[in-house]
C-alpha cells in the first residue's frame, strides 16, 4: 500500500508540473496575442511614398527640356502604382491602409489646398537590413496621353540601404508635343482619328511613298504615335533619416518620402 501511495504521488508530481507547465504556455500565447506582439524582424520599417502633381499651366514652366533626351524606363517586375489605359490600377506591394500613414494628413492637406493632385499614396512594411539592393518601383500615373503609350507621369523609385537609406526618384512628366498636328501635306494620307504625325515626318513619308511607286510597290500609309515632349523630369537619390520628411520635386512633379523604424515594443 505504501508503495502503490508513492508511486501514486510521483504521478500525481508529474501531471501537476505538466499541467503548470502548459497553463504558463497558454497564458504566454494569450498574452502574446491579445496585445498584438509578434515577431518583428531586424530593421524593420513602414516606407510611404506619395507622388503629386502640381497644378500649373505647362506655359507657366520656365524649364525647356522639350529637346531633352531620355533614356527608357527600364523593365522591372516590381510595381509602386501603375495606371492601365482603361483605369486598372496594379500594384506588386502589400499595402498597409492610407489610415496607418504618416503622410496621409499631409497628402489630404496638399491635395485640399487645390494646387496638389495626389497621385499616389501608399505604405508598407518591410526590412531593410544593410547592404540592400532594392528593385525599382514601377510608377505609371496621370492622365493617359492617347496613342502615345504612356501616363503623363512614368518612370522608377528605388529603395536601397547602405549605412542610410537612400531613395532614388526618376521620373518624367510627359505632355503632347505642341507640334503633334501638322497639317497633312500633299500626297500623304491624313491620319486617321487618334493617329498624328510627328513634326519633320511628312518629308521622310513622302519619299518612302515615292520610291515605293517607282519599284512597283503599293505606297503603305505610315502610322506613328502622337508624339510627346518632356515637361519635367526628377533625378535625385537621397539619403534618408527614420521619421523624418523629405520632400524630392520638379517645378510640376514631387515626391514625400517618410520612413518609420518598427520596433518590437511597438
Amino acid at each position: 500500500m505504501q508503495t502503490d501511495g508513492n508511486c501514486g504521488g510521483r504521478f500525481t508530481a508529474r501531471t501537476v508540473l505538466t499541467a503548470l507547465l502548459l497553463t504558463f504556455s497558454l497564458t504566454a500565447q494569450s498574452q502574446e496575442a491579445g496585445t498584438g506582439t509578434t515577431a518583428i524582424p531586424d530593421n524593420y520599417y513602414r516606407a510611404e511614398l506619395v507622388v503629386l502633381e502640381r497644378i500649373v499651366q505647362p506655359d507657366a514652366v520656365n524649364e525647356q527640356m522639350a529637346d531633352r533626351k531620355v533614356e527608357p524606363t527600364p523593365d522591372t517586375t516590381e510595381i509602386l502604382r501603375a495606371v492601365a489605359p482603361d483605369g486598372t490600377a496594379e500594384t506588386t506591394l502589400d499595402l498597409a491602409p492610407n489610415g496607418e500613414l504618416h503622410l496621409h494628413g499631409a497628402a489630404q492637406r496638399l491635395e485640399g489646398s487645390g494646387r496638389y493632385r495626389v497621385l499616389v499614396e501608399a505604405g508598407w512594411y518591410q526590412a531593410f537590413p544593410p547592404d540592400y539592393e532594392g528593385e525599382p518601383l514601377r510608377v505609371a500615373v496621370g492622365d493617359w496621353i492617347d496613342g502615345a503609350n504612356t501616363r503623363e507621369v512614368e518612370g522608377t523609385i528605388t529603395i536601397d540601404r547602405q549605412r542610410y537609406l537612400h531613395v532614388g526618384v526618376h521620373l518624367n512628366h510627359w505632355q503632347r508635343a505642341r507640334n503633334a498636328t501638322p497639317e497633312p501635306a500633299t500626297a500623304v494620307p491624313e491620319a486617321g482619328e487618334g493617329d498624328q504625325m510627328a513634326s519633320g515626318t511628312v518629308a521622310a513619308t513622302q519619299d518612302s511613298d515615292l520610291a515605293s511607286m517607282a519599284t512597283g510597290g503599293e505606297m503603305q500609309p505610315t502610322a506613328s504615335e502622337p508624339p510627346v515632349e518632356l515637361l519635367t523630369w526628377i533625378r535625385e537619390t537621397r539619403r534618408m533619416r527614420s521619421e523624418e520628411i523629405h520632400f524630392l520635386d520638379s517645378p510640376t512633379i514631387g515626391v514625400l518620402v517618410f520612413f518609420k523604424r518598427v520596433e518590437a515594443s511597438e
